[in-house]
């Protein structure tokens, strides 16, 4: 894998770090969310969604906590559920009568697949690898790099959303 540094010599370090760490998750089997001794529960990765078919008659669902995972309901009988925040919730299905239909753990996981940690003593920085490493908003992160990067995306959202908003006039 081949990646543009620049920088100084600790920049130069960090990125030559990160590829290593990179060629070496693309030649490592995939770690999936929902691996072995999962199987009890919804596995979901942070950040991203999950479908799951629900029993019939299903009137209400009910997420334990909203914190750490979101649910809506789709037509067709399809509940989508989203990683929100690290850790373990459940999600109770109930039908008109109040009774409960379905319920189930869901464990919301880190990002895995194209993702780089790098420590900076206790200071945590994520990366996107996909292909070239980028700097990554994820829970968890030290508050400076999660502070400046969602602040980055906030600016650059607000730019696009107001082009679009000039582009309909």
């Amino acid at each position: 894998m081949t990646m543009p540094v620049s920088g100084g010599p600790r920049a130069r370090a960090i990125m030559f770090a990160i590829a290593g760490v990179v060629a070496a998750l693309a030649s490592a089997p995939a770690a999936r969310a929902d691996a072995a001794g999962d199987d009890e529960y919804l596995a979901v990765v942070l950040d991203q969604a999950r479908l799951v078919k629900m029993p019939e008659r299903v009137a209400t669902v009910v997420i334990g906590n909203p914190l750490i995972a979101d649910v809506s309901v789709q037509p067709g009988g399809l509940m989508v559920i989203t990683g929100k925040g690290y850790g373990v919730t459940n999600v109770v299905a109930l039908d008109r009568a109040g009774a409960p239909l379905m319920e189930r753990k869901v464990m919301v996981k880190g990002p895995y697949d194209g993702t780089v940690v790098v420590y900076r003593g206790v200071e945590r920085e994520t990366y996107s690898c996909a292909p070239f490493c980028e700097p990554r908003v994820t829970l968890g992160d030290g508050q400076q790099f999660f502070g400046r990067n969602l602040s980055q995306t906030g600016t650059w959202l607000g730019q696009v959303q107001g082009a679009a908003q000039r582009g309909r006039r």
